[in-house]
């Protein structure tokens, strides 16, 4: 037997505690907060409540369009902005990062989730990080449970330390971390940690929901 299926009950079980803590806290925090085995499960959850919507933003994320919502709203004639479509022009670019503000649902992830009930993310544009604070209709968070982390110092680690260099190496992007691994927090011209947001608590005017997937998915 292979050592993967000797460990996989174990890790199934420890992500189930992880997340049932951290959708507990998150609860407490104001936020809508759902914790679900499959990314199937958190399609299907998401289509349940995105109702009448008309139109959609995604942020960078590797996790969102892993749940296949995006090929489903397409289907449908839906609406989407999404600034990973191929053939871009940089105007083209902006003005979709722009326009995810003012939709009628936004979809991104996180970059950690403390089990204590804090969201943090860093970004390189802002898009995103503005984006699910305050604009759109509806906000859906969503992360594998490898985003999980004790507290929030754990959660602004996690970002410096695995977030950050292995989403600048997924993009080819050659800075300090990069190319090394580690941060150094570099000056370099194309770093990506530039602007951090902490989600103490569900922003005030923001329908919000998170949803935790005990797989692990992103970075």
């Amino acid at each position: 037997m292979e050592y993967k299926q000797i460990t996989e009950p174990y890790n199934q079980w420890l992500g189930q505690k992880q997340g049932q803590k951290c959708v507990k806290n998150l609860i407490k925090h104001g936020f809508d907060a759902h914790f679900v085995e499959t990314r199937e499960e958190a399609g299907s959850l998401i289509e349940s409540k995105i109702g009448d919507f008309e139109s959609f933003g995604f942020a960078g994320s590797d996790t969102t369009r892993k749940i296949g919502l995006i090929e489903k709203l397409r289907d449908q004639g839906k609406t989407l902005y999404d600034h990973w479509e191929e053939g871009l022009t940089p105007e083209d670019d902006l003005r979709i990062r722009k326009k995810q503000s003012d939709c009628d649902c936004f979809l991104c992830s996180a970059n950690a989730i403390s089990m204590t009930g804090e969201v943090v993310n860093m970004d390189g544009v802002g898009n995103r990080t503005n984006a699910m604070s305050f604009g759109p209709k509806k906000v859906f968070i969503v992360a594998g449970i490898n985003k999980v982390t004790k507290d929030l110092d754990s959660a602004l680690k996690r970002i410096h330390e695995v977030a950050a260099p292995m989403r600048a190496k997924s993009l080819g992007i050659e800075t300090p971390c990069g190319k090394t691994g580690i941060c150094g927090d570099c000056n370099d011209p194309l770093r990506l940690c530039r602007i951090t947001t902490i989600l103490h608590r569900r922003p005030m005017k923001t329908d919000m929901s998170i949803v935790l997937i005990n797989e692990s998915l992103g970075f």
